[in-house]
């Protein structure tokens, strides 16, 4: 996959409720959107949600166009019923581990999205009681529920987006790494029915250790001879969605200011944010940069120490992966400003995979932008050159786990 050339950007990406087209026109939508909300979501359009970026799951994608759009708000309650945009439903979704503690959110948080005409959940068991409980919320999108491997081709049949968090969870003293026999086995065998029934689908992988689960998606991928690397993301946002929030409360700064490039890897060491393209531009002493960056990469084992064993960070986790379904609902809708960060088949260093800033299409990745990894500070080229051999070794682990279990026919 070519790498594009040092690239001047809106960063980061935000739910924008599917608008298309050049910032400020999308930026028109949405605010004329959230002035019709409770048309579609069945939420009150109260403070809130009535175009308060604050409270959205916003990056910082078009944020300054957005806010200059809202205008719309001191504008008479006449002027603003003139626009009743049309919202079209159209794209299926499929969340394969719906029931668990990610999956039960994150489905949620897609079934309020009015891009969605489909709401696939599948899961081993208790996934007819979760899409009977989201059926009960009037957003536009139908549920429907698949139970078992005998029903896993079915969900999967016409999906455009298949989000896999399935899995087991994080626990006190584990690492991402304790995870992996049960989690390698799991990905491979709904990425095979992925290959089956939905080729052509974008597929986010949740489940952890990232760092190998995406390589083996992968392999399974080429095995069955359709794989596209455009289409087949890790999901890092979470690291993002930490970063920009450590970054903000440290700085005193407006949160839907604040994006941070998060590149590597999805788990410790190998997650590096590069706090020198903060945006908006700020200073950090060496030893914020220090204190910021060992927080982001063990953010997870914070959730996970603070839940004293009662799970792992499922509903920031849900959110992030709900922001990033929705940026790639938003570049399927033809929207031409959707960036995010993943961990996706890349050449930006000599390792097969990374994690970086790419910009999204309609056929998925369409560039990996370069200019995040140029002028490191050279305690970031220190802990980049660090990150590789951790990174190299997972990426290693899931391919070698895949080549010695063959895929199903």
């Amino acid at each position: 996959m070519a790498a594009t050339s040092a690239t001047t950007f809106s960063a980061g990406s935000t739910l924008s409720y599917g608008s298309k087209a050049s910032p400020l026109s999308q930026s028109k939508v949405f605010s004329a959107r959230c002035n019709n909300l409770k048309s579609f979501s069945g939420l009150k359009a109260v403070a809130p949600i009535g175009c308060d970026l604050d409270s959205s799951f916003s990056g910082k994608n078009s944020s300054a166009a957005l806010r200059a759009s809202f205008v719309s708000k001191s504008q008479s309650p006449s002027q603003r019923a003139s626009v009743n945009p049309q919202i079209q439903a159209s794209f299926k979704v499929a969340v394969l581990g719906a029931a668990g503690g990610i999956g039960q959110p994150l489905s949620l948080l897609i079934k309020m999205s009015p891009l969605v005409s489909s709401l696939h959940l599948y899961d081993i068991a208790n996934v007819k009681g979760v899409a009977a409980d989201l059926s009960h919320c009037n957003t536009p999108s139908q549920v429907l529920d698949f139970t078992g491997q005998s029903e896993l081709g079915n969900a999967l049949k016409g999906v455009d987006v298949v989000v896999i968090p399935a899995g087991v969870p994080r626990k006190p003293g584990m690492t991402r790494d304790d995870l992996f026999n049960i989690n390698a086995s799991i990905v491979k065998n709904l990425v095979e029915a992925v290959a089956d029934n939905c080729p052509n689908a974008f597929i986010h992988i949740i489940s952890n250790p990232v760092n190998s689960t995406v390589p083996i998606a992968a392999e399974v991928l080429q095995q069955k001879g359709v794989y596209d690397p455009k289409k087949l993301f890790g999901v890092t946002t979470l690291d993002v969605v930490r970063a920009n929030t450590f970054v903000a409360q440290k700085k005193n700064l407006r949160l839907i200011d604040v994006d941070v490039p998060v590149i590597g890897g999805h788990a410790g060491i190998t997650i590096l944010p590069i706090l020198s393209k903060t945006k908006p531009s700020v200073s950090f002493s060496d030893e914020e940069v220090q204190e910021l960056t060992v927080r982001i990469q063990n953010a997870g084992t914070e959730v996970v120490e603070a839940k004293a064993g009662a799970g792992s960070a499922t509903l920031s986790m849900a959110y992030a992966a709900a922001r990033f379904v929705e940026s790639s609902l938003r570049a399927l809708d033809g929207d031409s400003d959707v960036y995010e960060c993943a961990f996706v088949q890349s050449e930006l260093t000599e390792l097969p995979y990374f994690a970086s800033r790419i910009k999204l299409g309609k056929n998925g990745v369409e560039a990996v932008i370069q200019s995040d990894l140029q002028g490191l500070t050279e305690y970031e080229q220190k802990a980049l050159e660090a990150l590789k051999p951790e990174l190299k070794a997972s990426i290693e682990k899931g391919i070698a786990f895949a080549q010695k279990q063959p895929v199903a026919a």
